[in-house]
């Protein structure tokens, strides 16, 4: 019976806290805090960020670059030190394609190689498969990996 009383009461105090209320102290209206659900932040393609989830433009489904994606890692010059990375995902049936996904980028960028061997490319960036990938912009290597 104490455990069910116990229960109880800490039943009523999450639902006490998770319905407060505010109020202002300039005024006597009182103002519902709203508290964003975990796991509501579905884009415009239904993936889910907080799963890991976001949009493949080359696959046409949300996937998890970390699972399928190759990592590249920044490539260390001198004292500099990041710790951010970036993915590439490449098209499934002929791999002229490739998806870079760059954690400054909103949106993914699509590389295109003209032949087996070549690198990929799109504007300034060059993906060359060479001991692995190494990443350029504008002739300045990025991103390197395997």
């Amino acid at each position: 019976m104490k455990k069910l009383l116990l229960l109880l009461l800490l039943l009523n105090v999450i639902l006490a806290f998770s319905c407060a209320k505010q109020v202002s102290p300039n005024t006597e209206s009182t103002k519902t805090v709203i508290t964003p659900i975990v796991g509501d932040d579905v884009d415009e393609h239904g993936c889910k960020a907080s799963a890991g989830y976001t949009w493949s433009v080359l696959r046409n489904e949300c996937v998890r670059i970390f699972e399928i994606g190759t990592r590249l890692d920044h490539y260390e010059q001198g004292d500099k030190v990041a710790t951010t990375a970036a993915f590439v995902v490449f098209e499934t049936n002929n791999g002229n394609k490739a998806e870079l996904f760059l954690d400054k980028e909103k949106k993914s960028i699509i590389l295109v190689r003209k032949n087996e061997g070549q690198p990929w490319v799109k504007d300034d960036w060059q993906l060359i498969p060479w001991k692995g990938y190494t990443l350029k912009k504008a002739n300045e290597i990025k991103y390197t990996g395997k």
